[in-house]
C-alpha cells in the first residue's frame, strides 16, 4: 500500500516533531512518502529506514486555484492513502480529486489555537485506531557515522552542542552570553562544543568563538545538514535556543535544555528528554509566538546550574 503523510511545515523542527507520527504509520503500512514545505527535510532523514521518499513541495500550496494542478501532481504517484497533518482545504480536496482512496485529515475548519503535539497525537490515533500513540521516537543514523565523529574528539570531554542558531531573532539567547557560559563551564571541567548556527550567522559564531578561553570550539556554519546531524547524535548534550537541532539531540536520547523566549511549550512538549528554561517570573504556559521576552532574563548561572545539574 503506498501511503502519503502531508507536513505543512517550512521549519526543520516542526517537521522532525511529527517523525514519529510518521514513524507510527510506516509501521502499520510500511515505509512512507511524506509530501514537505521543508527543503533539508530529506538531507535530515536519509538513514531513516521507514521513510521511503521525501517530496517538496515548494508549489501548489498557496493559491485555491493550485488544486487541480496539485491533483495532477499527486496523480504521479498512485498513492492509496494520504493523511494531512494540517487543517488545509487545498491539500485536503486535491488528494479526493486525485482518487485516492483514503484521505484522512485534521478537521479543516479548526486551525486556532493548534497544539502541535496533541493535534497530532489525537490525529493519529483516530486514524490508525490505536491509543496511546508515543510522542517522541528514535532519530534513525547509521552507527558508522557516529564512530567517525567520536574517533576525533577525546570521549573524556562532555560534548556539548551550543545551540547558538534559530529561525528568528526573538527566540535568540544573548551571544555574549553563549561565551560567557562556555567560559564558566572551562573553568569547572572538560568539555569540547559545538556551535550550531547556520551560514547566516558565521559573524555570531566568530564572536563565540574569538571569546572563549579555550581552543575546544568546532564551528559548524560552513557544514551541510547531513554533515551536522553526526556531531548532534555524537553529543552528550544540547543547550541553546529552540531549533531542528534540539529535536534531533532529544529524538537521540540525548537531553537538550531549550530556552524558551518566543517559542510555544508545544514545540518541546512532546519529548522526556527536554528540559525548558524561561525567564524568571513568567509562566511556560504565557510564553508563545509574540511574547517577545527579554533574552538578558535568562542568566548565564541560570543555564550553567541546569547544565550542572542534568549532566549526570
Amino acid at each position: 500500500m503506498k501511503t502519503c503523510i502531508y507536513l505543512s511545515y517550512k521549519g526543520l523542527g516542526a517537521n522532525l516533531l511529527h517523525l514519529t507520527y510518521c514513524h507510527e504509520i510506516a509501521k502499520t503500512y510500511g515505509p512512507v512518502t511524506i509530501l514537505t514545505l521543508c527543503n533539508n527535510l530529506e538531507s535530515a532523514l536519509k538513514d531513516d529506514p521507514l521513510i521511503e521518499k521525501i517530496i517538496l513541495i515548494d508549489k501548489f500550496h498557496k493559491r485555491f486555484i493550485d488544486i487541480l494542478k496539485l491533483k495532477k501532481f499527486l496523480n504521479t504517484f498512485n498513492f492509496d492513502q494520504i493523511f494531512i497533518y494540517y487543517p488545509s482545504f487545498r491539500i485536503y480536496l486535491a488528494s479526493i480529486f486525485s482518487n485516492i482512496k483514503n484521505v484522512y485529515s485534521y478537521p479543516i475548519f479548526n486551525k486556532k489555537n493548534l497544539h502541535l503535539v496533541k493535534a497530532a497525537k489525537r490525529f493519529t490515533e483516530k486514524s490508525l485506531g490505536i491509543s496511546n500513540c508515543p510522542t517522541e521516537t528514535v532519530f534513525f543514523i547509521k552507527k558508522a557515522k557516529i564512530d567517525e565523529i567520536n574517533k576525533n574528539f577525546d570521549n573524556k570531554k562532555f560534548k556539548i552542542i551550543i545551540g547558538a542558531g534559530s529561525s528568528g531573532p526573538s527566540t535568540k539567547w544573548v551571544t555574549k552570553n553563549f561565551y560567557k557560559l562556555i567560559n564558566r563551564l572551562n573553568d569547572s571541567g572538560n568539555y569540547h562544543f559545538f556551535i550550531l548556527c547556520g551560514p547566516d550567522d558565521k559573524a555570531l559564531s566568530d564572536e563565540i568563538i574569538n571569546n572563549v578561553n579555550k581552543n575546544n570550539c568546532l564551528p559548524m556554519y560552513d557544514k551541510k545538514i547531513e554533515e551536522v546531524i553526526p556531531y548532534l547524535c555524537s553529543a552528550n548534550m544540547y543547550v541553546g535556543n529552540d531549533s531542528f537541532g534540539s529535536h534531533i539531540a532529544s529524538q537521540s536520547g540525548i537531553k537538550s535544555l531549550v530556552m524558551l523566549l518566543d517559542s510555544p511549550k508545544a514545540y518541546t512538549d512532546y519529548s522526556k528528554n527536554y528540559q525548558r528554561i524561561i525567564p524568571d517570573g513568567i509562566k511556560i504556559e504565557d510564553i508563545n509566538h509574540g511574547s517577545n521576552l527579554k533574552p538578558e532574563d535568562i542568566s548565564v548561572e541560570k543555564v550553567y546550574q541546569k547544565i550542572v545539574n542534568n549532566r549526570f
